[in-house]
């Protein structure tokens, strides 16, 4: 997949990770679609060591699912970290 296409893929990841998390994230859009980028690598980082799967094609459900949930696991490790520095 190409630098474009996999920019592409992750900031959809990150907007459907924002839809799919419950409550208000720290942050505007701008950083979470940043944040969704960095959890689409992380995915598909993680699924190709974990399922060993092939991450080439943009259509694929895979690569989807993969960019989709590292993009939640991302903004979930941001919003604890920025949740927890409002509270000191």
């Amino acid at each position: 997949m190409g630098f474009f296409s996999f920019l592409l893929l992750g900031l959809i990841a990150g907007a459907i990770a924002k839809l799919i998390l419950p409550g208000k994230q720290a942050g505007g859009w701008f950083a979470t679609l940043l944040l969704g980028v960095v959890g689409a690598m992380l995915g598909g980082w993680l699924g190709g060591l974990i399922f060993n799967t092939d991450l080439q094609s943009f259509f694929s459900l895979s690569t989807w699912l993969l960019a989709i949930g590292g993009s939640i696991i991302v903004l979930l490790i941001y919003g604890m970290l920025t949740s927890r520095r409002a509270r000191d």
